[in-house]
């Protein structure tokens, strides 16, 4: 973290917007607030740029990214025979720590600075209506909100109660993104998002990784198909997937160092490091939310303004991660993007109700979320998988095609293998959902995205021509297959 002092502050400040949380989401808050003609403050405790730029999305992306480069140039004949070297991790590391500016925020703060938002180091929590009260160990600033304040404090890893977990030193997202080597063996609890690209980045760098996942298989909201191939992908990088079972307790030796995890099926792994990947929880402990009527460490029910709606008088907002709604960094940006709009039209005195679709509304959390996993392969999903529509009540369609059998894919790699499925609404005839997996599959998802939230009729998306030999010709086989 920046060692810089921020310019001295008066004891108490008045602004037109208070921002609890310098992340991502709380960095666009202020940006477009103040690009609104609004005044506003960011106060963080830790780093400005949250934990996506220096423990999550940037980090990890950047530790997968060598790998994934290596493996698409051997996937080429002309180009396998030149890439013949391994990957070199000290290179890799340093390459990490870079896009994360050995986890210094200067750069960050000085974007701040630069965008007419001032920058409150310490820690933040209500104290009353539109008041905050900000601790540092330079003293206490109290800042009053004469519009709004947004609570952006994002969330952190959970740690579930296992007996000997709290006293082994075990790895959450921060320190599996962060290490400085390779451990000789890893142990990933947990078979979501962050476990699969941690166990795909660590075993890349040469651990040797374990994966124990409770249920039946990894990445469970996601098509079947899906979580197979990425599964399919992990064993093939020499990565142990051991499902339906649990940890009954762990403990680090004293003598060797290395963990000792007792599993329910009665058998032990030992590693030399854990990671914990089963999921986040909201920060919302702390916040002095007793002190405006709410529950204190609770949830935090937002409208799609993301304003808070247990406080009547509609001054405080939650967007990101705290409101649990789609705890993505980009669609906490989103939603930053349409809780400034609803606080700059409401300062202006507009009612800026969130009806579907309006600047203000984040209206995309309810019917497309894109994701990718940056596995090898990737998987890459936006809006309902087909059982979610099922049980929604919609009257779907799936249709299926085999990405390889694309002339731009096939170019791309040799004997490519990835799948494709498209959800569709018939009584609407639009789509509601596609899960693509497959290389570089990633890029490809924003076609469903648009093609979600424009509502746009198949008949009407039959005349938006994909470029040959381009992997986007996807479109084209999945709608021929639906009878276009």
């Amino acid at each position: 973290m920046s060692t810089a002092r921020e310019p001295h502050l008066p004891t108490t400040a008045e602004y037109d917007v208070v921002v609890i949380g310098a992340g991502p989401t709380g960095e666009n808050v202020a940006d477009r607030v103040v690009k609104a003609g609004l005044s506003a403050v960011v106060v963080e405790g830790e780093r400005v740029g949250g934990e996506c730029s220096y423990f999550a999305c940037i980090p990890s992306k950047a530790l997968l990214r060598p790998a994934a480069a290596l493996a698409e140039a051997r996937a080429v004949a002309g180009a396998r025979e030149a890439a013949t070297g391994s990957l070199d991790v000290p290179a890799v590391l340093a390459r990490r720590d870079a896009f994360v500016s050995d986890l210094r925020d200067d750069g960050q703060a000085k974007w701040l600075k630069s965008a007419g938002i001032d920058l409150v180091r310490g820690w933040g929590r209500l104290v009353g209506e539109r008041r905050v009260e900000v601790r540092a160990d330079s003293g206490t600033t109290v800042l009053t909100a004469r519009h709004a304040v947004v609570l952006c404090t994002g969330s952190s890893a959970v740690l579930p109660s296992v007996p000997g977990l709290a006293g082994i030193g075990a790895w959450t997202s921060r320190e599996a993104t962060t290490a400085g080597a390779a451990p000789s063996r890893l142990v990933v609890l947990g078979g979501g998002v962050v476990g699969c690209e941690m166990a795909a980045a660590w075993s890349a760098l040469g651990s040797q990784v374990t994966m124990l996942v409770r249920g039946k298989g990894l990445l469970p909201s996601w098509e079947p198909f899906a979580a197979a191939r990425v599964a399919d992908g992990l064993r093939g990088e020499g990565i142990e997937i051991r499902t339906g079972v649990e940890v009954e307790r762990v403990a680090r030796e004293n003598s060797t160092g290395m963990v000792t995890a007792h599993l329910t099926d009665g058998s032990t792994l030992e590693s030399e490091e854990f990671l914990v990947a089963t999921g986040r929880s909201p920060r919302t402990a702390g916040l002095g939310l007793e002190t405006v009527g709410l529950a204190p460490g609770g949830r935090l029910p937002v409208d799609d303004s993301c304003r808070v709606t247990e406080v009547a008088a509609g001054w405080l907002y939650a967007a990101g991660d705290i409101n649990q709604r789609s705890p993505l960094t980009h669609m906490g940006k989103y939603q930053a993007r349409a809780c400034a709009a609803a606080i700059a039209a409401r300062a202006a005195g507009r009612r800026a109700n969130p009806t579907p679709w309006a600047a203000w509304a984040a209206t995309a959390d309810h019917h497309a979320v894109p994701q990718v996993v940056f596995t090898r392969p990737e998987a890459a999903v936006v809006g309902l998988t087909e059982e979610q529509a099922r049980r929604a009540g919609l009257p779907v369609r799936a249709v299926e095609y085999p990405i390889g059998d694309v002339a731009g894919a096939s170019l791309l790699v040799d004997g490519y293998r990835g799948h494709a499925k498209l959800v569709v609404d018939e009584q609407r005839s639009v789509v509601v959902g596609c899960t693509l997996v497959g290389p570089g599959v990633g890029e490809l998802i924003h076609a469903a995205t648009v093609a979600i939230v424009g509502e746009v009729p198949l008949e009407r998306l039959w005349h938006a021509v994909p470029a040959f030999p381009a992997m986007s010709e996807i479109w084209l086989r999945l709608l021929e297959q639906y009878g276009l």
